[in-house]
């Protein structure tokens, strides 16, 4: 008889997250790994078309110079899976925000050099970039599934009890858009 409630108790205490929640947690750090992969490898593509263009642009120093500071910026912005809290992510999500933004500007100082634009090398480079920029968006979603699913799993019963019990987990926070009322406008378009 003994044998045969342990063998239930085990069942029960299986199916009440003593494996899911690692699991989950071993899911975002994962996800986590490859959203900062693919900023990386963005990072990495940044200095290729910086030297790409600086021949072109000799007089847009201060565009350049831009690009670099928030590169460096975002480059300093480290988050692991350990350290991975509201502060930390809001923190990170400003510095490449910062990166976007100087790359766009720099995107559309390009507009003005229409050597540069014909060129093969810095095509290739930006196709590689917006590549890029699709692989961060794909990793970011699935990095908000992860964190979705592992929330639900430490905050909603049965297996938020096991959490209190074994694990004491606290919830991972996720990308928020960072001004979202200037996201809600709808963008001006002049011609």
């Amino acid at each position: 008889m003994k044998v045969i409630c342990l063998f239930f108790i085990l069942i029960n205490i299986s199916g009440c997250g003593i494996q899911s929640i690692p699991k989950a947690a071993n899911n975002v750090e994962s996800h986590w790994a490859k959203v900062q992969n693919q900023y990386q490898r963005r990072m990495d593509l940044i200095p290729n078309i910086l030297n790409s263009v600086k021949g072109y642009m000799k007089h847009e120093s201060s565009t350049l110079k831009a690009v670099v500071e928030a590169r460096a910026k975002a480059t300093s912005s480290n988050v692991t899976f350990n350290n991975l809290n509201e502060g930390s992510l809001k923190k990170f999500s400003q510095a490449q925000g910062s990166l976007d933004s100087a790359l766009s500007k720099l995107m559309v100082v390009v507009e003005k050099y229409p050597n540069l634009k014909a060129d093969g090398q810095f095509n290739k480079l930006i196709h590689e970039l917006e590549g890029t920029e699709n692989r961060i968006a794909v990793a970011r979603k699935r990095y908000i599934e992860s964190i979705e699913n592992f929330n639900n799993l430490i905050t909603v019963p049965p297996t938020s009890f096991t959490n209190s019990f074994f694990y004491h987990h606290t919830k991972k926070p996720q990308f928020e858009v960072d001004n979202l009322e200037e996201a809600k406008k709808a963008p001006k378009v002049e011609f």
